[in-house]
């Protein structure tokens, strides 16, 4: 129901640690001065890196991970093939490693899809883990009710009569379609391998999903004992599921270090995000870039901050792509309407079909300390207040620090755009204040009724 009790190890505060190596990564997209677009990928590289280091143990839990070919949309990189090829090699070169790969039922169309993707990966003795999302509350409780009393009893088979919302080439079943209106995801995007006797984790906004690899995205990586606490809440998730936990662990950093990981799931981001905007004073810095820009308790402590001297700046996804599918710009233009009209400058991602994904906020107080949030979690209700499962990773760091930097640059270029390079457009080229789309997006994210 809405207000059960969450299952054990959700809304995660992990302690601070110290890490001796944090990297920032971006995936980043645009056009040049003749229209054409072009893409720069590093997240993905990392992480086969990353994988192909590995010899004990490589967990992956990944929201989207399948090759459907998402209506008309062309990706540019068969990411899904490049992951799966990688991780049959290293289970055939070291048949003792465990690979787990947990990932959300809608890569099933919620079991009505057979996916040969997972059966390649099972059939070598790699788990595949298709989240339990029952226990999960519900985000869309009128609804779920009926489905949990009349629909689910139904259960679901392979294959169907009805058009496959991801793949025009195959049929689902009608109780996909119910399935999929209870809103519920696994949503987490996290990777955690062995390199020697350590572990290393990775946590990002970005999917091994053929149809995103165009997106927009960002990600960490870090070692020390903040991968433990990763892999705790990874844990928690195979326990959900009831499956066999994966055990190893991270020591803490032998170097003295200035930048500390921090890892937080579910509510604990959203707690974690107000703390960072609320706690700016005057002439201090907050910059924000989301792909969905909807919690009320997020864009009111954006409001005050702003009210307070706090120096803002919003890059949103204009909400009009989606996986070659026009949208209608819910909520992130009603929101910008309702932000700008505050005094807050609002840019958007200059998208092509492709989706400005990044999730990140960065703040900068004024002794030069800088605190940075990415991961997952888009800043709405169903994110941010225990429905969907997430993961994020807070970074604490003087701003001098090369994660910090890194990130500081890296929205510095997304903001104001580079010779040749547009990445993002003003307010007004996407400005809507229609009084409709607000009470819509109002009504959307109170109820729970909405894909976002």
């Amino acid at each position: 129901m809405w207000r059960r009790s969450l299952p054990e190890g959700l809304s995660f505060t992990g302690d601070v640690h110290a890490a001796s190596s944090v990297a920032f990564l971006a995936d980043l997209t645009w056009v040049d001065s003749e229209g054409s677009r072009h893409s720069s990928q590093k997240i993905f590289d990392a992480a086969f890196e990353m994988i192909g280091r590995a010899r004990r143990l490589v967990l992956l839990d990944m929201f989207l991970y399948n090759d459907f070919p998402m209506g008309e949309f062309n990706p540019i990189r068969p990411l899904t093939r490049q992951l799966t090829d990688l991780l049959l090699q290293q289970k055939q070169t070291y048949p003792d490693i465990r690979i787990i790969v947990i990932a959300d039922p809608v890569n099933t169309v919620y079991g009505s899809v057979a996916s040969s993707t997972y059966a390649e990966l099972r059939a070598a003795n790699i788990d595949v883990v298709i989240t339990d999302l029952e226990r999960l509350r519900d985000s869309n409780p009128v609804y779920s009710i009926f489905w949990r009393l009349f629909i689910r009893p139904l259960g679901n088979s392979i294959g169907g009569q009805l058009p496959n919302p991801f793949d025009p080439h195959s049929k689902v079943t009608l109780r996909s379609y119910l399935a999929m209106l209870n809103f519920k995801a696994n949503h987490r995007k996290v990777l955690v391998t062995d390199h020697g006797d350590e572990l290393v984790g990775m946590v990002t906004s970005a999917n091994p999903h053929d149809a995103s690899s165009a997106n927009t995205n960002v990600a960490c990586t870090f070692d020390g004992a903040a991968v433990n606490d990763l892999l705790s809440a990874e844990n928690s998730v195979l326990k959900l599921c009831k499956r066999t936990p994966a055990i190893m662990s991270a020591n803490d950093s032998k170097e003295m270090s200035a930048v500390t990981v921090q890892i937080l799931t579910e509510r604990a981001i959203k707690l974690s995000a107000l703390d960072i905007i609320n706690n700016r004073r005057r002439d201090e810095r907050v910059d924000l870039a989301s792909f969905y820009l909807a919690d009320r308790d997020v864009i009111k402590a954006l409001k005050r901050a702003t009210s307070r001297g706090v120096r803002l700046r919003v890059l949103l996804d204009p909400n009009k792509d989606a996986f070659g599918h026009n949208r209608f710009g819910i909520p992130n233009r009603s929101v910008a309407a309702d932000l700008t009209r505050s005094g807050i400058e609002v840019r958007w991602g200059h998208t092509h079909g492709e989706q400005f994904h990044a999730k990140m906020l960065l703040g900068v107080n004024d002794e030069q300390q800088a605190q940075l949030l990415i991961g997952s979690a888009n800043l709405t209700r169903r994110n941010l207040d225990n429905f969907d499962l997430e993961t994020n990773v807070l970074i604490r760091a003087p701003l001098s620090a090369s994660v910090m930097t890194d990130a500081v640059a890296h929205f510095d270029w997304l903001w104001h755009n580079r010779p040749d390079q547009v990445f993002s457009v003003p307010y007004e080229q996407y400005r809507d204040e229609s009084v409709f789309k607000r009470g819509l997006y109002r009504i959307m994210e109170a109820t729970g009724f909405s894909t976002f």
